[in-house]
Order: structure tokens, then C-alpha cells, then sequence
């Protein structure tokens, strides 16, 4: 869950113009323990906290800078965003990023090109020695009219991260952990490779948004993309906008996470310093359909059948394993026989399978190898696709199906296809959003 939080909150704007007062900033409610249980409840494991958006105002209390939570009378200037929120996701459990704006609209040193990046340099050591660990850092190559030609050391910042905190993952169009996946629309490309090629890519380049939405399959560097979008218009809170509705919701989860693709979804407090009862009862309503969707596998207790298995029956890489509830390490592989295509199917013990859905996920941990399958409900083809990766949903055109067989055909592979976990599942027409159950 990302949370744009700052100056843009309280001046009903996307891009300060960095001209703003201190003083406009005045969260008198902010309790960032609700962010977190929000997000909990969401069932999110990472948020990561706009700490300085373009206008350069700093949620935190930066030595480098005036322009920043010291000088607003919010807890008469001793006030700090980035510790309340580190504080209360520690407590619960959940990690937290920091995104840190290479663009400044306020600092003079902002088209100076050694003495700007020596000033970012120094705001990042603040950040990331001062907080504790930070799991993932979000960085973007925004730029003022002013300064287009002006230089980001990202290969400095880079390695200064890594030097200050080994484990963090790095956000950016081109990783080097983790990538843009091209659009801010929530929609990862329907082929979706986590693997691309860093050394051809540059950091705040239009023309590369295509190439980062479908990924490489001769990529050398594993890249995986992430979806970010706002559950609102706007990245940041406006009195006028509300949340958008459930369904575009799902169609967004179905669209990232089922694309083999991390969500990122913005939630923005607002100028209380809350996120709002709308947004939050629209999180909920969203959380609990998706529980709906995918608590149960249809396929549980089934008949599990293969076109071949890695080490013959005993071998321990059975069709069975599809089904069972470790989904990374456990899973189907085939016999080494080479360019052969290659099958896994479910069949019911008694009535059948109602499902207008289909999960498969590889064996991640082992790379991804899929490049083409097809859904096939009683021999009847119901859906197709190319890749697959951590998770591939597919939502069956056909709507809802009775099937007692329903088989994963696996076309085009680069290398023998493992099969973490396959099943169908059944989305109902209308999911009741006051207890999250179908009707």
C-alpha cells in the first residue's frame, strides 16, 4: 500500500509548486496506527510512505532543509510522519518503504548537478540510517522543465543504499530489484516476464514503458514488475474525489496480481491525517471479495493426473503436489523429455466443478519458464494465455462452468514447466460486502 501523504494533501494539489508555507501543514488527527491497521485488514504486507514528493516539504525533520515538519505548527514542529508510521507498522508487523522525489521544486541547488545530488545523497543517509530497516526504496526519474538535462547519479544513490541497508529492494523503471511495470493504470501486460535486460534501460525514458509492461524472456536480470495505482483519481487526497468502485477494483487485482505482477495500490490520508471512512470501507469491501474469490480451492481433496512425472510414481514431484498448501517449494514437474508438450488435470470425485476462474502458479523460486497454455473445462478449450510466473488468474469468458475435468495444457516452455499450484475457483456474480460472503 503506497500512502501520498504531504504539502499536495492540504493545498488540494497533485505537484506542489514547492512555493508552499510550512505552515500549511497541520495534520491534527494524524494517527498512522490506523493507516497500518487499514492496511493490515487488507490484507497488505509492505507500505511505503511518500517522505518527500516533488515539492520537496519533508514528512520528516531533515537537517538539510527548513522546508519540512520542524517548521509547521503540527505538534508545534517536533512532529516526525516517517517515525509515527515506522513506529506502528513495527508494532504490527508490517514492513514499510520510503520514496524519496529526485525532483525538487523548492531547493536552490535543485539543476546543479554536483551540489543537487550531493543534497539527495545526504536526505537518503538521513532516511535510511535514521528509521530502521526499510524494505523497499521507490525511486522515479521525474524532472523539472528546468533541469531536463541535469543528471540523477543513480548508480551513487544505488550503492549507497545497498551500503546502508543490504536487503532493501530498490524500485525503479529499470529495478535493479524491483521494476515499473510501464503504466500507472494498475495493469501489467497480458505476456508478463519478471526478467529484463538494466544495461538498456534509462531511468525516466518515455519510450521503454512498453518493453518494462511485457518484461524479456531473454532478460538477464530478474526484475519483477509492480503495479502502482491510486484507489482514488488522484495520488493524493481530495475533498471532491471518492474511491473507485469494487469492480474496477477486482478488475485491477485480476490485472497485476494475476499477471504475475506486485499491486501497489495508493490509499491517501487525509488533511485530518486519516485515510478516510470511504476509502476505508471500499478496502474492505475489496478484502473481503477477494477472500471470497480465493479462500477455497475447488480442487482440494481431487484426483490429481499428469501427462508425466519427474522420477517415475515415487519420485516426489507428483501431480498432487499442484494441490497441496505449500505453494513455492512443492510442485509438478514432468520427465526430462525434451521439446514435448506437457498436461496436469484435476478431475472431481463426485459432482464436478463450478468455477469461472482459474489459478496456476510456477515454482517462482526456480525461475519462469512458461511461455504458452491453454485452460481446457471436460476437453472444451476456456481460456488461454502465455505466461504464467508467480501467478496467472484467469477470469473464463465462457462465465461459469460445471466440469468434472479441467486440465492445464502447457504449449511452449523454456525448459521442463514446474507447477506450483493450480485450481479452480468461483467469483459469484454478486459478492455481499456487509460479511463477505457470495450470493
Amino acid at each position: 500500500m503506497f500512502f501520498h501523504f504531504g504539502m499536495n494533501t492540504f493545498t488540494d494539489s497533485e505537484w506542489g509548486n514547492g512555493n508552499e508555507s510550512s505552515s500549511q501543514f497541520n495534520p491534527t488527527g494524524l494517527n498512522a496506527h490506523q493507516w497500518v491497521d487499514v492496511a493490515s485488514k487488507t490484507g497488505v504486507s509492505l507500505v511505503i510512505l511518500t517522505a518527500k514528493h516533488h515539492d520537496w516539504f519533508c514528512l520528516w525533520p531533515s537537517q538539510y532543509t527548513q522546508h519540512s515538519v520542524k517548521n509547521s505548527p503540527w505538534k508545534n514542529g517536533h512532529g516526525d510522519v516517517v517515525r509515527e508510521l515506522v513506529d506502528a507498522a513495527n508494532t504490527s508487523g508490517i514492513d514499510v518503504g520510503l520514496y524519496l522525489s529526485p525532483w525538487d521544486r523548492h531547493d536552490k541547488r535543485y539543476g546543479l548537478e554536483l551540489e543537487y545530488n550531493e543534497y539527495y545523497l545526504a536526505q537518503l543517509q538521513e532516511l535510511l540510517n535514521r528509521y530502521g530497516s526499510v524494505k523497499e526504496i521507490w525511486f522515479d526519474g521525474a524532472k523539472g522543465p528546468n533541469a531536463t538535462k541535469m543528471n540523477y547519479y543513480f548508480g551513487d544513490w544505488f550503492s549507497m543504499v545497498k551500503e546502508l541497508q543490504s536487503s532493501i529492494n530498490i524500485f525503479s523503471d529499470a529495478g535493479p530489484d524491483v521494476r515499473w511495470v510501464g503504466d500507472e493504470k494498475g495493469y501489467a501486460g497480458s505476456t508478463c516476464w519478471s526478467t529484463i535486460n538494466r544495461t538498456s534501460l534509462r531511468i525516466g525514458d518515455g519510450s521503454i514503458v512498453g518493453y518494462l509492461n511485457v518484461g524479456d524472456p531473454r532478460g538477464t536480470d530478474w526484475v519483477p514488475p509492480e503495479c502502482d495505482v491510486s484507489i482514488r483519481t488522484g495520488w493524493f487526497w481530495h475533498k471532491s474525489e471518492e474511491p473507485k468502485p469494487l469492480s474496477q477494483l477486482i478488475d485491477i487485482y485480476y490485472n497485476s496480481v494475476g499477471r504475475n505482477c506486485l499491486l501497489l495500490l495508493n490509499v491517501p490520508p487525509n488533511s485530518t491525517g486519516l485515510i478516510s471512512d470511504a476509502d476505508v470501507r471500499r478496502l474492505q469491501e475489496f478484502g473481503r471479495a477477494i477472500d471470497t474469490i480465493f479462500t477455497t480451492n475447488l480442487a482440494e481433496g481431487s484426483i490429481s493426473e499428469a501427462s508425466s512425472q519427474r522420477g517415475g510414481k515415487n519420485g516426489g514431484f507428483g501431480p498432487e503436489k499442484a494441490l497441496d498448501k505449500d505453494h513455492l517449494w512443492t510442485y509438478w514437474a514432468p520427465n526430462n523429455e525434451a521439446h514435448k508438450e506437457h498436461w496436469i488435470e484435476i478431475v472431481a470425485r463426485e459432482k464436478g466443478f463450478r468455477f469461472n476462474v482459474e489459478r496456476i502458479q510456477e515454482a517462482i523460486g526456480l525461475g519462469q519458464r512458461i511461455q504458452s497454455h491453454e485452460i481446457y473445462a471436460d476437453g472444451n478449450l476456456v481460456a488461454n494465455g502465455t505466461t504464467i510466473g508467480n501467478k496467472r488468474l484467469h477470469r473464463l469468458a465462457l462465465g461459469t462452468l460445471q466440469a468434472h475435468r479441467v486440465r492445464l495444457h502447457i504449449r511452449e516452455s523454456r525448459g521442463l514447466p514446474l507447477i506450483s499450484s493450480i485450481g479452480p475457483y468461483w467469483q459469484p456474480e454478486k459478492v455481499n460486502i456487509k460479511n463477505g460472503t457470495h450470493q
